[in-house]
């Protein structure tokens, strides 16, 4: 059965090579726009300016790619956030909310993704505000940063054909606890598909006792798509919602009919500009009405909203994601943080022997040599298996 969105008979998979390139440009587009709203991470920098500079960027670096195709979709797959500090994620705020300044010291996550024909490519990198070479960052914030930096890169190991969900899970609880921080509860890391953010195979994160009870374990499979989403703590990893409005949301499988006009009309451009992306209240032309209109959409589950969480005030919250690519030749990293350890001066350190010996392996397989008769069919797929790196 085909995916929402798409009307093919068959999921289109990374086995071809015209869908491993759409991959890729997403992804590149997605490291240029992370640099450029990280690079702006500044003191007196506004999170609504660096939210709206990575959206629009998303928009325009999206239109030139595939300008003949008229009926592609491309665009946001996830629009941008900057969560702060003890935020854990989703925090992107509206012209009409109060303004939110950095300054130096502010530990911000950076998180945003962009489609090409719904093939998504998911990215979140945290920084601190004025950190420097000459200003390195120390105590709990090196710690935190250590601890999801070494957690995103075992996880990045770890996820290949064969492997197991929950061995994820444990591996990540450990990092965290040598650095004595702890991922933050329930977050999870899903399998992408096309013009699907979120589908059924997941990783979960530092899950409680009753997830544990429901949560199962599932298997990695050869050219399958994750975005994993490492987010840790220095408090206990639990998280919870705060008054700050919500306004990220996506659009569901269920049907209502819409009562109000106002209502409707929202829903319609939901439709319209995003389909089943997520997207922020703050690309509605009219906020007044786009506010109005989500109303009764998210009381009839139309709409599932993206709450922001937060951990304790006081605590620390950072958070590495990045999408890869499971080929033949070993996992594909196409989005990367930008982690300068020269920076980071942690008090903390790994001390698991297990992890500390697979941090240290490569992780891509050594690619076979071709023949000189390959069809230049396999081109995108042969540099896609030769290119992966140990970010």
């Amino acid at each position: 059965m085909a995916e929402r969105g798409d009307s093919s008979d068959e999921e289109p998979t990374i086995a071809e090579d015209v869908v491993v390139t759409k991959y890729k440009m997403a992804g590149d587009m997605a490291n240029r726009i992370l640099k450029t709203v990280i690079d702006g991470c500044i003191e007196g920098a506004k999170v609504l300016d660096l939210c709206q500079l990575g959206d629009q960027m998303i928009l325009e670096e999206a239109g030139k790619v595939f300008k003949k195709e008229k009926e592609m979709k491309k665009g946001i797959a996830f629009p941008t956030c900057i969560s702060v500090n003890n935020c854990v994620c989703h925090f992107s705020p509206l012209k009409s909310d109060p303004l939110v300044t950095l300054v130096n010291g502010n530990l911000v996550k950076v998180e945003l993704g962009v489609h090409v024909d719904g093939f998504i490519a998911a990215v979140a990198h945290t920084t601190v505000v004025g950190c420097s070479k000459d200003n390195k960052v120390t105590g709990r914030l090196a710690d935190v940063l250590m601890a999801g930096h070494i957690a995103s890169e075992i996880a990045y190991r770890m996820v290949v054909p064969g492997g197991e969900s929950l061995a994820v899970t444990d591996a990540i609880n450990r990092v965290g606890a040598d650095f004595k921080c702890s991922p933050v509860e329930g977050i999870l890391s899903h399998r992408l598909k096309k013009n699907l953010y979120d589908s059924e195979k997941t990783i979960i994160l530092n899950p409680s006792d009753s997830q544990k009870r429901e949560y199962k374990s599932s298997e990695f499979e050869l050219h399958e798509v994750y975005a994993i989403d490492v987010i840790i703590s220095t408090g206990d990893g639990k998280s919870r919602q705060q008054d700050t409005r919500t306004t990220v949301y996506k659009r569901t499988e269920d049907n209502y009919n819409l009562r109000m006009k106002s209502s409707r009309a929202f829903f319609s451009e939901v439709c319209s500009k995003f389909d089943v992306m997520p997207f922020s209240l703050r690309s509605f032309e009219e906020e007044g009405k786009a506010r109005m209109g989500v109303v009764e959409c998210t009381n009839h589950n139309l709409l599932e909203p993206f709450h922001v969480l937060y951990e304790k005030e006081g605590e620390f919250v950072a958070q590495f994601k990045f999408t890869v690519l499971l080929m033949p030749n070993g996992p594909l990293k196409i989005t990367n943080t930008l982690f300068d350890p020269s920076v980071i001066e942690s008090t903390n350190k790994l001390d698991d022997a297990e992890l500390k010996t697979l941090l240290a392996t490569s992780v891509s397989k050594k690619a076979k040599k071709k023949k000189k008769k390959a069809g230049k069919s396999s081109a995108a797929t042969d540099e896609a298996e030769t290119g992966t790196n140990d970010d």
